[in-house]
C-alpha cells in the first residue's frame, strides 16, 4: 500500500495528513537477513576508511554511499585536509584494480585514455590501455589539467566507455572516478566545465578534524601514513552483490516525484541560472538507495533524499553573477527547496 503524491500534496500546500505503517514488520524472514548482510558489510568499508580518515564518518558514508551507488566523487577542500588519503583509502579498501593520476597542465587525453601504438610485428596498431582502464580512479588536482584533458573524461564517466580510432572499449565494473581539487589556489588551474560537474554524483568536504580527532591523527601517523597499509575487507564479488542489492531497493511514486519537486525548485529560483538537471535528479535517487539499503531498509524514504541532498544537488546548480556576489551559495538553494517542498509521507509493503 502507498500514499500517493497527489494524496499529500495538493498544489503545494503543506502535508495536514498522513498515513503510519510500520513496512518492516511485514517484511520476509530474506529480506531481513540480506538487509543486515548488507549493514554489516557497508559498516566494515566504513570503518576500514575511517582507519585512515579520522573523525569523519559522515563524509566517509557518504564516499560508501557513491560508491555503492555507481556514481563518482568530487572531493573539494583547502589542503592538508586529507582528500587524496579519502580517495586512496576508498580505492583500497576494496579488492579491485585502481589507478591514480596526477593531474598536470602538461597531461594529454592519450596519457588519461591510452594510445595506439603502431606494432612492427603484426603490421598495425595495437591499443594500449591507460590509467583510466581500472575500477576506481583517483584523479588528484583534477583542475589542473586543460579543458582539452578533462574533456576525455567525459565519454568513459557516462557510459563507462572510451573511445578511440573509431572503436569502443569498456572500462572495468564496477567504474568509480574519486577526483580532487583545490578551491583556494587558483594559479595554474582550470575551472572544472558545467558539463564535468554533472557528471559527479557527489561532491564532499572533507574539513577540519576536531581537536580529538586531530590528536589521534597526530597519534597514529606520526611515522607512517595508514593508507599505505591498509588492506581491503571486502572482495570484489562482495561489492558486486552490494551493488546489486541497492537496485533492487524500493522507491515510490511519492518520493520520485518529491525529487522531481526538489529539482523543479531549483531551477526556478530566481538567484539560479542554471538548476538540477534530470541527471541530478536521477543521481539523487541512485544515492537514497544506496543510504536506504545501507540503513537497513529495502524502500527509500524522504529522509535518505533529505540527506544527500546537499551533497548530490548542490554542485550542480549555477548562479547568477549577482547573487555570488551577495554571497549566496548553491547549497542555500538547496536547503531552501528542502524546506519549501512538501514531503510526503510514504508507506511500503
Amino acid at each position: 500500500m502507498e500514499a500517493t503524491w497527489e494524496g499529500v500534496c495538493d498544489r503545494g500546500e503543506q502535508l495536514t495528513e498522513f498515513f503510519d505503517f510500520d513496512a518492516s514488520s511485514q517484511l520476509p524472514a530474506s529480506t531481513h537477513q540480506a538487509s543486515s548482510s548488507f549493514a554489516s558489510r557497508f559498516e566494515r568499508l566504513v570503518e576500514n576508511v575511517g582507519r585512515v580518515i579520522q573523525g569523519k564518518d559522515d563524509v566517509i558514508k557518504q564516499a560508501v554511499i557513491c560508491l555503492l551507488a555507481e556514481g563518482h566523487l568530487l572531493i573539494e577542500d583547502v589542503p592538508g585536509t586529507g582528500k587524496t588519503s579519502l580517495a586512496r583509502a576508498i580505492a583500497a579498501t576494496v579488492e579491485l584494480t585502481w589507478n591514480r593520476i596526477q593531474f598536470t597542465p602538461d597531461l594529454l587525453p592519450s596519457d588519461v585514455t591510452g594510445v595506439s601504438v603502431f606494432n612492427q610485428g603484426s603490421i598495425e596498431f595495437e591499443f594500449r590501455p591507460g590509467p583510466i582502464f581500472a575500477n576506481i580512479v583517483v584523479a588528484d588536482e583534477i583542475n589542473r589539467a586543460s579543458p582539452k584533458t578533462q574533456s576525455a573524461l567525459l565519454e568513459v564517466m557516462e557510459e563507462g566507455t572510451v573511445s578511440t580510432d573509431a572503436v569502443v572499449y569498456p572500462v572495468p565494473h564496477p567504474f568509480m572516478v574519486v577526483a580532487t581539487q583545490n578551491p583556494i589556489d587558483m594559479e595554474g588551474t582550470y575551472q572544472l566545465p558545467e558539463a564535468q560537474l554533472d557528471r559527479f554524483l557527489m561532491q564532499l568536504s572533507v574539513g577540519y578534524p576536531d581537536p580529538d580527532a586531530e590528536a589521534m591523527v597526530l597519534r597514529t601517523q606520526k611515522d607512517t601514513a595508514p593508507v599505505d597499509y591498509l588492506s581491503p575487507v571486502l572482495s570484489a564479488a562482495d561489492l558486486t552483490d552490494m551493488i546489486h542489492q541497492v537496485r533492487s531497493t524500493e522507491v515510490s511514486p511519492a518520493i520520485e516525484h518529491y525529487i522531481v519537486a526538489l529539482a523543479n525548485h531549483t531551477r526556478s529560483a530566481p538567484e539560479v541560472r542554471l538548476g538540477v538537471s534530470p541527471r541530478g535528479s536521477l543521481a539523487l535517487l541512485r544515492a537514497s538507495r544506496a543510504r536506504a539499503t545501507a540503513n537497513g531498509r529495502p524502500f527509500v524514504t524522504p529522509e535518505d533524499i533529505k540527506a544527500l541532498a546537499p551533497a548530490v544537488l548542490a554542485h550542480r546548480i549555477i548562479l547568477h553573477p549577482e547573487a555570488e556576489l551577495q554571497g549566496r551559495s548553491a547549497t542555500e538553494v538547496v536547503q531552501r527547496a528542502l524546506e519549501t517542498v512538501p514531503v510526503p509521507r510514504t508507506v511500503a509493503g
